[in-house]
């Protein structure tokens, strides 16, 4: 059993411990617990924009970031960008970015899409978006499966999160989470 009438700088440790639920094994499971493996690799998004500008995913470290990959024939997907829209204009001024890759087949049907966004969506709402047919286009989210498929990264740039298919509005609390 632990004491809290330890040290001084051992009962604060001890009281740390408690607070995070680790002592309750004593010293071993404590030791066990602080000292972590190293987490997962950043995640990796390379290639040009829709409107031809480079975009590197490590730069928007310090940011939460939601990776979307989607498509224009996917109904689901579609009916999903007025959601999307509305959460990015309400994280503005604060450190969120959603991007979206779109996984077409052609490049016209988001060419064609872009433009129908341009003139009916307020720039407050717009995200930037690529296309996953974009020679030089490189990500490390593997196949994205099931379409809308969503990747949520911490601002260390890490997967935290990932969904596919109709996406919960439990993502959006991660959201608040992480920033």
């Amino acid at each position: 059993m632990l004491s809290i009438h330890a040290h001084p700088q051992r009962r604060s440790v001890l009281l740390l411990a408690l607070a995070m639920g680790l002592a309750h094994r004593g010293p071993p499971a404590f030791a066990q617990a602080a000292t972590t493996a190293p987490g997962p690799a950043p995640a990796d998004l390379r290639g040009r924009t829709l409107d031809g500008q480079a975009f590197d995913l490590a730069r928007l470290r310090g940011k939460v970031v939601m990776v979307l990959f989607w498509s224009t024939d996917c109904a689901v997907c579609r009916d999903k960008m007025p959601e999307l829209r509305a959460n990015v204009k309400g994280w503005q001024g604060r450190p969120f970015e959603l991007v979206s890759v779109s996984t077409d087949a052609a490049r016209a049907a988001i060419e064609t899409h872009q433009r129908l966004v341009q003139l009916t969506v307020p720039a407050s709402q717009r995200f930037t978006t690529l296309w996953a047919g974009e020679p030089g286009l490189q990500h490390s989210f593997g196949p994205p499966g099931q379409l809308p498929a969503l990747f949520l990264l911490d601002k260390d740039g890490r997967v935290v999160e990932s969904h596919h298919g109709r996406v919960p509005a439990q993502a959006w609390d991660r959201v608040a989470d992480l920033l």
